[in-house]
């Protein structure tokens, strides 16, 4: 039985869930990778990634990230604010799932800055955005 090829990172996983306008859903949907650039909200995010942080630091490539078109459904109560939709009334937003992996020992001051520049950054009155601890497969040499 051959050795392993590969060794195990740990990392943290950020998930989040960011609206996009409908026409950029559309676009992405059709195969056009150029339309995130034209979304306002998804420029912001890509600017935070590309600041000087840990979000994405695969070590050679820098600002890695996962994309997944989607829907958020969600219903705002009555005290909610909503940037899209109106109290007691179902709402779909098209959105973008994005999962960020961040070295696990990068946890710390400049972690918590570049989260704090997330939450802000969001359209959203309450932005979905998760961590969880996670292992990354990695080539061994």
């Amino acid at each position: 039985m051959a050795g392993l090829v590969h060794s195990w990172r740990s990392a943290l996983a950020i998930r989040l869930t960011w609206p996009v306008q409908r026409e950029t859903l559309a676009r992405l949907l059709s195969g056009d990778e150029q339309a995130l650039a034209a979304d306002p909200a998804f420029v912001r995010l890509q600017e935070i990634m590309g600041a000087s942080n840990p979000l994405g630091d695969f070590g050679a490539y820098q600002a890695v990230a996962e994309l997944a078109p989607g829907w958020e459904l969600f219903r705002p109560g009555d005290e909610a604010r909503p940037t899209l939709g109106e109290a007691g009334k179902a709402q779909i937003s098209p959105s973008v799932m994005v999962t960020i992996h961040v070295p696990a020992e990068a946890a710390g001051e400049r972690l918590n800055a570049a989260l704090d520049d997330l939450v802000a950054a969001h359209p959203w009155e309450v932005p979905v955005i998760e961590m969880a601890e996670v292992k990354l497969a990695v080539r061994k040499g």
